[in-house]
């Protein structure tokens, strides 16, 4: 359930807290409806919070307005109100990302990134904390924390945003830190590399150290390295590789144990040229395979019935596919359908045929 841009819910901004209330409680029945057991909250969307944090500002996917007081707190009700119905609440947390925009003066006075401007990069249009220097990196996971803290979240969730995607013809400007901070790396990518292995590797720790029956997972684009850059990456060609252009080792956050479950977006449909998802998937099972780590599919629900989608997303029955093929690979342990919005509105019945197929009964969600 996306908040940023209200995504998914609210569905518009300055609702009054009892129609916001009710809007994320129709979420969750839905998903009961629809024999799920578990809900991903995006709870940090832009630097901000979805509840009242002593780190950050409220969020301004609620009122409109960043930093005002939405009259309720909307984790506290999602938690409570999910665990009512049988469901786990994930809260998910976007680490580096500031805003959607590059203009810090209309964040709200006091906002982290305005009191250090020395912390936040430009970068495609939108401001980013700088994940190379330490300060930043202590500070996200200060702000991330607070929740595990105070809720009883069943996890901690991060999505697929670590440095950001490239932009045609735009250079993140961390040369300066960099100079800093890079010593003893061979190269800028390296030293980016272990910047976010640090982030995954002391967030993993600082969690257990808080409530150990709490989960941490991450859902990372769905290629870590293609086969021609890597002989250990998958069976694709896609232009972005999570390892080289985001700075995320997803593979390696799996062998050293940092997480407890991966949840890879295997956006495509069966048989897409570049990135088959026939292919991706049996790639992932053996990835995860002997760690530990548990293993459930990102699913492209949203791309199901949009013309502007190929012709196999206009086919109600290819997701209901997806899930007959990960049967035949015991390593993976369910599914997540993005997003909240399609999982409601159901354009040509995919989820429906999901659920007919494979949910006779709903599946309880893992004992915590």
């Amino acid at each position: 359930m996306a908040t940023v841009a209200n995504r998914d819910w609210p569905s518009r901004t300055g609702l009054p807290a009892a129609e916001q209330r009710a809007e994320l409680l129709a979420h969750l029945d839905r998903a009961v409806e629809r024999r799920l057991n578990t809900v991903v909250l995006q709870v940090r969307p832009t630097a901000d919070a979805l509840w009242p944090s002593p780190y950050e500002p409220w969020a301004q996917c609620l009122t409109g307005t960043q930093g005002r007081d939405p009259g309720w707190d909307p984790l506290g009700t999602a938690v409570e109100e999910a665990h009512a119905r049988g469901l786990q609440l994930h809260a998910w947390f976007n680490p580096y990302r500031v805003a959607n925009h590059t203009d810090p003066g209309r964040l709200v006075p006091g906002h982290p990134a305005r009191l250090h401007p020395e912390w936040v990069l430009p970068y495609g249009g939108k401001l980013y904390y700088d994940p190379g220097q330490p300060e930043v990196r202590r500070f996200v996971q200060d702000a991330m924390l607070d929740a595990v803290r105070r809720y009883d979240i069943d996890a901690v969730h991060w999505d697929d945003y670590f440095y950001p995607y490239p932009v045609a013809g735009q250079t993140f400007g961390d040369d300066e830190t960099y100079a800093r901070y890079g010593g003893g790396f061979r190269d800028k990518a390296s030293w980016r590399r272990n910047n976010i292995d640090l982030l995954v590797s002391e967030t993993a720790a600082r969690i257990k150290g808080i409530k150990k029956d709490v989960a941490f997972g991450i859902s990372p684009f769905g290629v870590w390295r293609n086969a021609a850059t890597d002989p250990a990456g998958s069976d694709t060609s896609t232009g972005v590789q999570t390892y080289d252009d985001l700075y995320a080792d997803t593979r390696k956050w799996i062998r050293e144990g940092w997480i407890d479950h991966v949840v890879p977006q295997l956006y495509w449909h069966i048989g897409q040229s570049g990135a088959d998802y026939a292919k991706l998937l049996p790639w992932w099972a053996g990835v995860v395979r002997g760690t530990g780590v548990g293993l459930y599919i990102g699913e492209a629900l949203y791309k199901a019935g949009d013309p502007a989608q190929a012709r196999a997303w206009q086919d109600r029955t290819e997701l209901s596919r997806h899930l007959t093929l990960a049967d035949g690979h015991p390593e993976v342990g369910g599914h997540c359908f993005f997003a909240a919005r399609e999982v409601t509105a159901d354009r040509i019945g995919a989820m429906a045929t999901v659920v007919a197929d494979h949910y006779p009964t709903r599946v309880r969600a893992p004992r915590r």
